[in-house]
């Protein structure tokens, strides 16, 4: 009898033995899922991160492309408008995207004088030099008395805008004096959107138009519903900061317009070659393929 319960009570503790091994064995297997797990969990966390990095990236070039605002670019921004870190054409004429994209034609004008301290008004037969910095804003130059066109000549042909001095005088005057300074001569229609502006204005000569005269003015806003096709209005980076680039609307998108752009004339003549240069084929990023330059902005004045 002692015999048999020697032996009992060795099987009782082979098949304990027995079960510790399977336990101590599921439990390794256990945490090996869960190592494996946490690896692969944070892998994945990782790709899905970088995945939503690009189509982020992705979504934020679609908003500002849908939303068709008229910006100004700030020389450090992501890119309305009109993505990616701005890069000027000072010195380059061209700039390549990567894979089938066309080749942007926008370029850089020829360099100009600069005025510091207070800006004097420009010669009114057109004989001042060509400036294209400003420390100040210019003075009141534009009469009262008198209205103001500009015949804008293109390298594509010449269309005329009869100014509203009286609507925006502020922005007229502005206009007005620039023109006189030659400020806008050689410089490039930057910025194209069918049915919507050609935009132009930038001095600097950059794809996605960071160009501006060395100052800002305030704005003179129209009421709701006022933009037309053919209608002339400034661009600007937010309330307050308009500058020198101007924009035509062209199309049925443009005249849905919010009113927060100074609209300050109106194209009377020669809207066929704002339609020739809305044509133009463009990038990704609306600049044209092929140089769209405003030769001439001749003020007359009755």
């Amino acid at each position: 009898m002692a015999t048999e319960k020697r032996e009992r009570q060795k099987a009782n503790r082979q098949v304990k033995v027995e079960q510790q091994r399977k336990e101590a064995k599921q439990e390794a297997v256990k945490k090996r899922g869960l190592f494996l797990g946490t690896i692969l969990a944070v892998v994945l966390g990782g790709l899905f991160l970088i995945y939503l990095t690009n189509r982020g990236g992705d979504d934020d070039t679609e908003a500002t492309d849908s939303t068709l605002t008229i910006g100004v670019g700030t020389g450090d921004e992501g890119a309305d408008d009109a993505g990616s870190t701005t890069t000027s054409l000072a010195e380059t004429t061209t700039t390549t995207s990567l894979g089938t994209e066309p080749v942007s034609a926008v370029s850089a004008p020829p360099p100009g004088a600069g005025v510091t301290g207070e800006t004097e008004c420009p010669e009114s037969d057109g004989s001042s030099e060509r400036v294209t910095s400003f420390e100040n804003a210019p003075p009141r130059c534009i009469q009262d008395a008198k209205n103001y066109a500009a015949l804008i000549t293109t390298n594509l042909g010449a269309f005329t805008v009869e100014l509203d001095a009286a609507g925006a005088p502020i922005t007229v005057n502005n206009f007005v004096v620039l023109a006189r300074y030659h400020y806008y001569d050689g410089v490039a229609f930057h910025r194209i959107i069918p049915d919507f502006v050609i935009q132009g204005g930038d001095a600097v000569g950059d794809p996605l138009g960071t160009g501006d005269p060395g100052y800002s003015f305030s704005d003179e806003l129209p009421a709701d519903d006022q933009y037309q096709v053919g209608s002339l209005a400034m661009a600007n980076s937010g309330p307050d900061t308009n500058g020198s680039q101007f924009f035509v609307i062209t199309g049925d998108e443009g005249t849905q317009l919010p009113p927060s752009y100074s609209l300050f004339g109106m194209v009377t003549d020669g809207l066929e070659v704002v339609e020739a240069i809305e044509a133009i084929p463009t990038t990704a990023q609306d600049a044209p393929t092929e140089s769209i330059i405003i030769e001439s902005v001749t003020i007359t004045e009755s």
